[in-house]
């Protein structure tokens, strides 16, 4: 049986300035396959997406790509767009963005086998204080839909790798190396499906 796997979100999930143009989910779809699974892996990352946008796309273009008949699975990955300030305002509202999440996470998991991923932190000290933030309320509105949640931002802001990745690229994408630690960070979790 073939696995279907959707991963939605941002930049970050679409693996901008990965020189290898893989990012962390080429990363992790190459590493399931090659314990055994046979996966079609379909990237749905679109560069300064927030969680409206994702709200507004999602359903059409996971309903596209998951047939009946196939595992069917989305993986989320949303809310550092959200927590950008523009003209002294952030982007989508700290409530919205917790409805969003949760209106998607919700819906996604009454169809598929769904899993999500927190906000990852963008080098920019105030917007990852706030996505820290974001990233907590997330979390505990993915414990109450029972969906498992993986936060990244402190993990990542924390680490010596992503930190000189990030600064080799723009300053807030990493490249490879950042890269390949989210993967890791996928693969080694409880709750990835398809292990190494």
């Amino acid at each position: 049986m073939d696995h279907r796997i959707c991963f939605v979100g941002d930049s970050m999930t679409q693996g901008t300035c990965d020189p290898e143009y893989l990012g962390w989910t080429g990363r992790v779809a190459q590493a399931s396959r090659a314990a055994g699974n046979n996966l079609t892996v379909y990237n749905l990352g679109i560069r300064r997406n927030t969680s409206r946008d994702m709200l507004l796309r999602w359903q059409s273009e996971c309903f596209a790509r998951l047939r009946e008949g196939d595992k069917r699975y989305t993986v989320f990955c949303m809310g550092a767009n959200d927590m950008t300030s523009e003209g002294g305002q952030l982007r989508i509202p700290e409530n919205e963005s917790v409805a969003n999440f949760e209106e998607i996470v919700e819906t996604a998991n009454q169809n598929y086998e769904t899993l999500a991923i927190g906000p990852f932190p963008v080098g920019e000290p105030e917007q990852d204080d706030r996505i820290d933030q974001l990233s907590e309320l997330y979390a505990q509105t993915a414990a109450a839909l029972r969906v498992p949640y993986l936060p990244v931002s402190h993990i990542l802001r924390n680490s010596d790798v992503w930190q000189k990745s990030v600064a080799e690229q723009d300053g807030c994408h990493p490249g490879a190396a950042g890269y390949a630690l989210v993967a890791e960070m996928v693969l080694s979790w409880d709750a990835w499906w398809f292990k190494k």
